[in-house]
């Protein structure tokens, strides 16, 4: 086998971008994912004609330009604008937090009367808590309570929190949920960046173009045969687990999983949405996506006779499932940085994306970061 510049462990979004950057460069690039596809989590599956986002909803979105001209260069973007919808006990309320929810929940239709709602609201909280000796928020239930009262917090977070933690808001910090948007105007796009999207023809047209004329293998397992994959090239990009990466000598990194339900509907709408959360807690999953919404709109719905679901499950995470979300409390933020410390002894692996840097990614910071640190490294 060849030597190559740069062995490239998993295919998704950062690997990907590392790739081909490197390779734009002149570089020898070897990619190897040990899934049977190239794209980590973002693959799509064709099933009846529609996208199928096979690893949980990816909605694209950025106020980066450079990122946005860079992902647009590969395949180009539609006109989908994240719009989720909460379903609690059978009542509907538009997501994020704005004067759609507070209309359908309490039925005003001004901005002042949603602040006066709300800080009424908020004040009744702060009293209770002043009068139990309480100075600051002690866990997420009483931070978020302080945040935006108790009947949005009762209607549209406590269960659904508690389904995708698997913990007791009372039993979770304070500092999870910062701050939560609340916006006084008519406006159902969750994101406030500038550009936003779903590639046309699935994610996989923007694998195809960042790996297009690289060597690549799938169904390869880096820890099957290390001692090969390593001698082949002179450096490692890593985007697997980084506690893995060293045999987990110092302990293990927990995450929170998802498992996913699939399935196929001889109708051609089953929500009318394609992001639908379940708030409270008597329902298991915490969603359902309609996959085909990300990609048809208007008339072209109905042309397609089928369509295809995921129900999402939050689940704890054990060995041989998918890892997903890093649980980033105190213990775990401490072995994180032991294991960057015993990583600094390896100058030629270079640890990117969101499993070997256990931090949550979104798409487009992902890219911004394999973008930075391929630069840094060629200084």
């Amino acid at each position: 086998m060849s030597h190559y510049d740069y062995l490239v462990v998993g295919s998704g979004l950062y690997g990907a971008t590392f790739a081909h950057l490197a390779k734009q460069a002149g570089k020898s690039v070897l990619v190897i994912d040990k899934r049977p596809h190239w794209g980590g989590n973002i693959y799509c599956e064709n099933i009846e004609g529609i996208n199928v986002h096979k690893y949980g909803a990816h909605i694209f979105h950025t106020n980066n330009k450079e990122v946005w001209d860079f992902v647009n260069s590969f395949v180009e973007f539609n006109r989908y604008t994240n719009s989720p919808v909460a379903n609690y006990k059978g009542k509907l309320f538009n997501l994020p937090f704005n004067m759609n929810t507070f209309y359908q929940m309490w039925h005003i239709t001004t901005p002042e009367e949603a602040q006066h709602k709300i800080e009424e609201q908020r004040e009744e909280i702060r009293r209770k808590l002043l009068q139990n000796g309480i100075a600051e928020p002690r866990n997420l239930e009483e931070q978020a309570l302080m945040l935006v009262g108790t009947d949005i917090y009762e209607a549209l977070i406590k269960g659904y929190t508690e389904k995708q933690w698997g913990r007791k808001c009372t039993e979770l910090p304070a500092f999870i949920i910062k701050r939560l948007p609340v916006r006084f105007v008519f406006d159902n796009n969750y994101f406030n960046d500038r550009y936003q999207g779903i590639p046309i023809g699935g994610y996989n047209k923007l694998i195809e173009g960042l790996l297009y004329g690289i060597e690549t293998i799938t169904g390869a397992d880096f820890f099957g045969d290390r001692n090969h994959w390593e001698s082949i090239a002179d450096n490692i990009v890593f985007t697997g687990k980084i506690d893995e990466f060293f045999n987990y000598q110092l302990g293990h990194l927990e995450y929170r999983s998802v498992r996913f339900e699939q399935e196929v509907h001889e109708i051609p709408n089953y929500q009318g949405n394609a992001v639908v959360n379940y708030t409270d807690a008597e329902i298991a999953y915490t969603r359902i996506i309609e996959h085909k919404h990300f990609e048809m709109f208007g008339e072209d719905i109905a042309k397609c006779p089928h369509t295809v679901i995921s129900k999402e499950y939050s689940t704890e995470w054990h060995n041989g499932i998918e890892p997903y979300y890093p649980i980033n409390d105190e213990r775990n933020n401490q072995l994180l940085e032991e294991y960057k410390t015993i990583a600094k002894q390896r100058p030629n692996v270079i640890f990117g994306g969101r499993l070997a840097e256990y931090r949550y990614y979104d798409m487009a910071p992902t890219i911004e970061q394999a973008i930075s640190t391929y630069r840094k490294y060629q200084k």
